[in-house]
């Protein structure tokens, strides 16, 4: 664990404006200083996932695949340790926080926190979806009657562990994929009605869209 922690350290700092920046995340005009301590042995970091699951410093003037985080290894313990964040300290900005030790580590997202990537379904066992880059680390059993289609804003959802939310969003070039497995009703809306999976026909229970529009905004 401390190992993990300590390697963070090692690389926030140095993509950061400068050590004594100021920034403001979560679009409510909230200051921060990367690696700050607000109390003797604690510090504080702040990232950003997009909608593709990248996983970002929050106040890199940069994001893309060139700037976000890689290493599985922490990838990993960042995103298995990620919950709610009642904390008392940023909740509005920044609606999750991923605890390493004495380190805060607080997440705001362009999205949801838990973006699923592709299809783990290799193996004698039941397909899983990937998320965050985790690979087998960071996976969750594939739900297709589960799988929620939203028409405000053309994106898909799934089931994600509940300490982040319960909600996970899938990844566009992933949606794209299992689109193809979608049917309609005659006559119904834009939204589809089953999916088809591993030959069988599956009624979409759209159970989540309640978790979805009550969970933390971004």
């Amino acid at each position: 664990m401390w190992r993990v922690c300590g390697a963070l350290r090692a690389w926030a700092l140095p993509l950061t404006q400068s050590p004594g920046a100021r920034a403001c995340g979560g679009g409510g005009g909230v200051s921060y200083t990367q690696g700050q301590s607000p109390e003797p042995r604690t510090r504080e970091y702040f990232y950003y996932v997009d909608h593709q699951g990248q996983l970002f410093l929050d106040d890199s003037k940069m994001k893309n695949f060139i700037t976000c985080f890689k290493d599985p290894q922490f990838l990993v313990t960042f995103f298995s340790r990620l919950r709610l964040n009642r904390s008392g300290r940023y909740e509005a900005s920044f609606p999750f926080l991923s605890p390493c030790g004495r380190e805060r580590n607080f997440l705001r997202c362009e999205d949801r926190p838990v973006v699923f990537t592709h299809v783990l379904a290799e193996g004698p066992g039941a397909p899983r979806l990937s998320y965050c880059g985790g690979g087998e680390a960071l996976a969750v059993p594939f739900e297709p009657a589960r799988l929620l289609p939203l028409a405000t804003n053309g994106r898909l959802y799934h089931p994600a562990p509940e300490r982040a939310g319960g909600v996970g969003l899938v990844r566009s070039a992933l949606a794209f994929e299992l689109s193809a497995c979608f049917e309609y009703s005659p006559g119904a809306s834009a939204l589809p009605s089953h999916v088809r999976w591993q030959g069988r026909r599956l009624a979409l229970t759209m159970d989540l869209a309640p978790l979805l529009l009550a969970g933390p905004t971004p």
